[in-house]
């Protein structure tokens, strides 16, 4: 079985709640964190409405001097990644920093600096360009800046696998542990793209909700009959992965334990997932398979659903596949249709509910669920959410290239 790892803190900066208490409590009440942009301008787009972080103040976790040479999306990185810290208990003076790692991804990277940088190059010329330009935008530095802040220097690395990315990360550092090459790692994914070119891009690409501008609180409903596409969200999931015996060792509280990732591609369009969720399906029963496990052992899957007809069909028989004759046994639900759809944070963040699912017993609603679509009837718990024993849940992230990626927690058993 090798290594076993265990999740012992949890760092979450969503659009309904900053830190792991008020997201949790977020989840539960079913509240809405889609409102009309304010990063920037929106009108004359298409889409008008995102999920954005309110009331992020990164002078409180980071000095402000550092700050200002972090584009939002590494501000995030390195606020989760203390908030993740100090939930686990972790006493970093204490620990051999070459055994901590870093694992933290991005699907997009520093776009608010990509495009204030651009503004000025064409408005002033070349000369007014910041030097801190090249460092803040490019898409590995959350991996890079927490672990200078932190100063940890085991395996640190940045995945870029669009809305897998925060699941592939990880997964990945799951892997670290397991084959010996560190005792901790910090891990998930962050995102800040709420910019022109972004928001523009995927309305270009008739991905985005653009029928609910004037009514966001409606606008993400993944699994419903209405749903018209996805809406843009922002922040960072990140967790503390450990080995069992480290954490044991300094008596660390144990949310759940990761005991299956499963990692696979549809190898089929740029955008469009496989037909029938084919790979989607093999990619769950790969993370089951890692695990040992069968899927009548899970009782909740924590969905990609994002609120797009092709993903949320294509999961649905993706899951009947799986599941068989018990998918309806399994409940399943998306909270994008909360925070909406965090791209390469998406992962992190979702991990982080399955988490706190598992401890807890209770699964958080699919909200905005009204009308039942054709051959899309699972238990998507609806609306409220509910009560459950959780013995192990799967957290899913499908992203653009066909990337899938699948985990698998369970409750902690000595």
């Amino acid at each position: 079985m090798g290594t076993r790892v265990v999740i012992t803190g949890l760092g979450a900066i969503t659009p309904i709640g900053i830190g792991k208490e008020d997201f949790w409590k977020g989840l539960l009440e079913g509240r809405n964190g889609i409102a009309r942009i304010t990063r920037f301008d929106a009108e004359g787009f298409d889409a008008q409405i995102a999920g954005e972080v309110k009331d992020f103040d990164p002078t409180a976790y980071i000095d402000k001097k550092e700050s200002k040479r972090m584009d939002r999306c590494t501000q995030f990185a390195v606020a989760a990644a203390r908030l993740a810290i100090e939930d686990a208990g972790l006493e970093l003076d204490k620990e051999n920093l070459e055994r901590i790692g870093t694992f933290v991804g991005t699907g997009i990277g520093g776009m608010e600096t990509m495009h204030s940088q651009y503004e000025k190059f064409f408005a002033k010329g070349p000369s007014r360009i910041s030097p801190f330009f090249v460092p803040m935008m490019i898409p590995n530095m959350p991996a890079g800046q927490v672990s200078i802040v932190y100063h940890l220097h085991g395996p640190s690395s940045c995945m870029a696998t669009a809305c897998a990315t925060g699941t592939n990360c990880i997964g990945d550092a799951f892997r670290v542990i397991q084959r010996g090459d560190a005792d901790v790692m910090i891990a998930g994914g962050t995102e800040a793209a709420i910019s022109q070119a972004p928001v523009a891009g995927f309305s270009a690409m008739k991905a985005l909700c653009t029928d609910h501008n004037d009514d966001p609180e409606h606008a993400s409903r993944p699994f419903d009959k209405n749903r018209s596409g996805f809406v843009m969200g922002e922040g960072a999931g990140l967790v503390v992965l450990e080995s069992l015996e480290h954490a044991e060792a300094r008596g660390a509280h144990i949310y759940a334990e990761l005991v299956g990732y499963g990692v696979n591609s549809d190898a089929y369009h740029m955008t469009s997932p496989a037909p029938h969720g084919e790979y989607q399906a093999k990619c769950m029963q790969l993370a089951l398979d890692d695990a040992g496990m069968k899927a009548a052992d899970v009782d909740y899957v924590n969905a990609h659903g994002t609120s797009t007809h092709m993903n949320d069909e294509g999961e649905t028989e993706a899951i009947k596949t799986v599941w068989g004759d018990a998918a309806k046994d399994v409940s399943v639900s998306s909270i994008k249709s909360m925070t909406g759809h965090l791209l390469g944070a998406a992962g992190g963040v979702e991990c982080i509910a399955s988490a706190l699912s598992v401890e807890n017993d209770m699964l958080p609603p699919t909200i905005n669920y009204e009308t039942q679509d054709e051959g899309m009837d699972l238990d998507y718990v609806p609306n409220k959410a509910k009560a459950k024993t959780v013995r192990a849940a799967m957290s899913n992230s499908f992203g653009f290239g066909g990337h899938n990626a699948c985990l698998l927690l369970k409750k902690y058993v000595k």
